[in-house]
């Protein structure tokens, strides 16, 4: 029989079951949804390991998303199904942030952040705003004159938007979920310095996003509630950040480091590595599981990695 042939009486009998066996039908469309968002590769959940599929994680309390940008950051968050997004890679990787995010179903935005005006954390931030509904935009009140810089205000001038400034101390709420602003910098001369830090609380299970803070803004804000189930790494896992009084108080369980394959920082540097093992936290990397994504019910936390194609270098 020709190979034809063959490939026509299997799309025939795959037509026939999904008529019959609507279980069929779900099962093969979830497949090639899953195939679109990325390939399930590993996952870890407390206390025993089991493979969760992307499907499957969406549709949680609580979700966060690690997305694999390279040496960038981009973090999703839904909760009770509204929606925030923290950073937006790298210039390259707005066009493909963007179909991902649309492939996910989102069409709206409670909050978006750019946690500070580096390239690597708002360049496919004008491709974000051009292409969803956006309720508050945050950025630090500091102006710089960089072109991705002024592509983001360009963007927010045409949809007829500003970004706001957080005040520190104040507390957002998406979904289920109470984020409090932790610390917001004006420092012109380190745009690290300047990063918005944030701690998100649902229920027992908490997250504190760091952007880019350096070891200075990590020391002004030890006296402040950062304990955390899950730190994101700040900038990359830089030698430069994460001291150790900082990683004490904050005592992850978990800790994810977004940074790029073989990047030409050296991220993470091997001392950032060495303090989170001593401290006993599993370690997440982008660069080695691609996004990972975080789900919880408020008081348990899974962990599932899938390979994507965000990053546009």
């Amino acid at each position: 029989m020709k190979k034809k042939h063959k490939f026509l009486i299997l799309l025939i009998l795959i037509a026939f079951f999904c008529i019959i066996d609507k279980e069929f039908y779900n099962d093969l469309k979830t497949s090639v949804k899953e195939a679109f968002l990325g390939e399930n590769i590993t996952s870890d959940k407390e206390p025993s390991k089991q493979v969760v599929g992307v499907n499957k994680v969406i549709n949680e309390d609580l979700v966060v998303y690690f997305l694999d940008v390279g040496q960038a950051d981009s973090i999703l968050i839904k909760s009770n199904n509204e929606y925030m997004l923290i950073d937006a890679g790298n210039n390259e990787d707005g066009k493909n942030l963007v179909e991902y995010l649309k492939a996910l179903g989102i069409t709206k935005f409670k909050y978006v952040v750019g946690t500070h005006a580096h390239e690597d954390h708002i360049g496919g931030m004008d491709d974000v705003i051009d292409n969803f509904d956006i309720g508050t935009f945050y950025m630090p009140d500091v102006v710089t004159t960089t072109k991705t810089f002024e592509d983001v205000l360009d963007s927010l001038e045409n949809k007829k938007m500003y970004f706001d400034t957080p005040k520190v101390d104040s507390t957002i709420t998406i979904g289920n979920s109470k984020i409090k602003v932790l610390h917001v910098g004006d420092d012109e001369s380190d745009l690290n310095n300047t990063s918005i830090v944030l701690k998100l609380n649902y229920n027992n299970v908490s997250f504190l996003f760091t952007g880019d803070a350096t070891s200075e803004v990590e020391k002004l804000i030890l006296d402040k509630d950062i304990q955390s189930t899950v730190l994101k790494v700040s900038h990359h896992g830089s030698k430069y950040s994460s001291v150790a009084s900082f990683l004490k108080k904050v005592n992850p369980t978990y800790a994810v480091i977004t940074c790029g394959d073989e990047n030409e920082y050296g991220h993470p540097h091997d001392v950032v590595l060495q303090k989170l093992e001593k401290l006993n936290a599993k370690i997440y990397r982008t660069n080695e599981l691609g996004t990972i994504i975080v789900s919880s019910d408020g008081e348990n936390i899974n962990f599932t990695s899938v390979k994507t194609n965000i990053d546009g270098n």
